[in-house]
C-alpha cells in the first residue's frame, strides 16, 4: 500500500497549492488530485450539498486507491470532516487545524487573524478549532471573497488588489493582530501584497502546514513511499477555457497528467 497515492479533492483548482506544497516536501509520494470545477464554488451551496459532493470527491479518490485523503477544500474542511472521517476507513486531513497549531505557535500577544471565504469564516469552524487548541487566543475572523476572483483573474499586484487588500485587511492592524492564517488556498498567491499592508507580522499558509502534517501521518503509520515516483494525476469535473493557465499558477509546474471525470450526481 506504500506506493498507492496521496487523494487529495477541492472544490477547484485551487487546492494544487497544497499538491504543490506536498510535492516539495514528499517528493517520492504518488498524488491524485480532484478538482469539482463543474461545482464550484462550494462556499455558496447548502451545507447538505457540500457534504454530499464531499463524500462524492473523497469516494472518488479511494477508487483510485488513496491511501490518505488531503480535503484541501476549507469550506469543505469546515461543515464536512468529521462525516467523511467517519465514512472512510483511511486517514483524512483538512486545512484547518495544521494552520490553527501553527498560527498558535507563532503568536506572540495571543491576536491571530483568519481570512477566507465567506463560508469559511462564517461556519465557525476555525473558531471551534482554535478553542479546542487554545483557549486563551483571540481570534479574529474576516470574510475576504473578492481575493478569489482576483487570484483567478491573475490580478496578483494589481492596484485595485492592494486597495481591496487595504480594506479587508483594516481591521486586524486596528486590533494589533501579530499573526495572520490564510484560510484560502487562493490567498498564498498574494502573499506579498499582504506583507505590504501589514509588514511584518507572522503568515501561515495553512498549505504549507497540511504538507507537514501529510509527511508526519505517513511516516506514523510506516506509509511512506521510499521509492522514486512522483506521479501526479489530475482529475477535473469540469475543463474550462483557462483552467490550464490557472492551475499552472497554482501549481507551480506545468500540468501534464490531467482529464476530466464525472463523479455521481453530474
Amino acid at each position: 500500500m506504500n506506493s498507492n497515492p496521496i487523494g487529495i479533492f477541492d472544490s477547484g483548482i485551487g487546492g494544487l497549492t497544497v499538491v504543490r506544497e506536498i510535492r516539495r516536501i514528499l517528493p517520492n509520494e504518488n498524488i491524485v488530485y480532484l478538482g469539482d470545477t463543474a461545482r464550484l464554488p462550494y462556499g455558496t451551496k447548502s451545507v447538505d450539498a457540500i457534504m454530499q459532493y464531499s463524500l462524492e470527491n473523497a469516494d472518488f479518490l479511494i477508487s483510485r486507491g488513496a491511501k490518505l485523503i488531503v480535503i484541501a477544500c476549507y469550506s469543505s474542511t469546515s461543515v464536512a470532516f468529521d462525516i467523511i472521517e467517519k465514512h472512510l476507513s483511511v486517514p483524512v486531513i483538512g486545512v484547518i487545524q495544521p494552520g490553527v497549531e501553527r498560527a498558535i505557535e507563532l503568536t506572540k500577544n495571543g491576536k491571530i487573524g483568519v481570512i477566507g471565504t465567506s463560508l469559511t469564516i462564517y461556519s465557525g469552524a476555525y473558531e471551534k478549532a482554535f478553542r479546542r487548541t487554545n483557549e486563551r487566543c483571540e481570534v479574529l475572523g474576516k470574510a475576504c471573497p473578492l481575493f478569489v476572483s482576483l487570484v483567478e483573474e491573475g490580478w496578483l499586484d494589481h492596484p485595485a488588489t492592494e486597495l481591496i487588500a487595504q480594506t479587508y485587511l483594516r481591521p486586524f492592524k486596528e486590533d494589533n493582530v501579530d499573526t495572520i492564517l490564510l484560510g484560502c488556498t487562493h490567498f498564498p498567491l498574494l502573499m506579498e501584497v499582504f506583507r505590504k499592508i501589514m509588514g511584518s507580522v507572522n503568515y501561515v499558509d495553512a498549505s504549507r502546514e497540511v504538507g507537514t502534517k501529510v509527511a508526519e501521518e505517513l511516516e506514523r503509520l510506516a506509509l511512506e513511499h521510499g521509492e522514486p515516483g512522483g506521479d501526479l494525476a489530475i482529475y477535473l469535473t469540469d475543463l474550462s477555457m483557462n483552467f490550464k493557465d490557472i492551475g499552472e499558477r497554482f501549481l507551480g509546474e506545468p500540468m501534464r497528467n490531467f482529464s476530466r471525470v464525472s463523479l455521481k450526481g453530474k
